[in-house]
């Protein structure tokens, strides 16, 4: 296999959950990396070796989804929950549950560029000039976004945006 598709395989999980926050959705996350992949292996010779091909596959699942909503082709299924609880503390694991669906609705409340800057930055561990070049905007602009991002998740959250200073600081 060439590395290419070595490294291709290695960012499908990523991939996916780039996928979900911009469609919320794991039936069109999944139809948006297939399609994503589909066109990586078509124009394989168009990605150079050496270049980020995170990045380069970021910008095919989102001008894929962009594609999608301008055809007005956005399908509203519930997500697939696929969690195995057999064996664990069902206090926990509600508990769990509730808040897993909590962060996720506060995040599917957020816009797409707020969504999209938080999932690159805070999940997927980008740099800000890294997701800056993904999203072919300033870095600036990704700071801003990722800073309205985070109040507002903390808002909805219940949380504060400002982090106290500890005694003797």
């Amino acid at each position: 296999m060439s590395d290419f598709r070595v490294q291709l395989v290695g960012l499908l999980p990523r991939l996916r959950r780039f996928a979900l926050t911009l469609s919320t959705t794991a039936h069109d996350a999944d139809d948006l990396v297939q399609g994503a992949v589909e066109r990586a292996l078509r124009h394989a010779d168009a990605w150079e070796p050496g270049t980020a091909l995170d990045s380069w596959m970021y910008r095919i699942v989102q001008n894929l989804w962009r594609d999608e909503l301008r055809a007005h082709r956005r399908r509203a299924e519930p997500l697939d929950d696929v969690t195995e609880v057999m064996g664990e503390d069902g206090r926990e694991v509600n508990l769990n549950r509730i808040q897993w669906d909590e962060a996720r609705a506060a995040m599917n409340g957020l816009p797409e560029d707020q969504r999209v800057v938080l999932t690159l930055v805070v999940l997927d561990g980008l740099s800000y000039q890294q997701a800056a070049e993904t999203l072919d905007v300033p870095i600036g602009t990704v700071m801003s976004r990722l800073s309205r991002a985070r109040a507002r998740m903390a808002e909805r959250l219940g949380g504060s945006t400002v982090v106290p200073l500890k005694a003797g600081r």
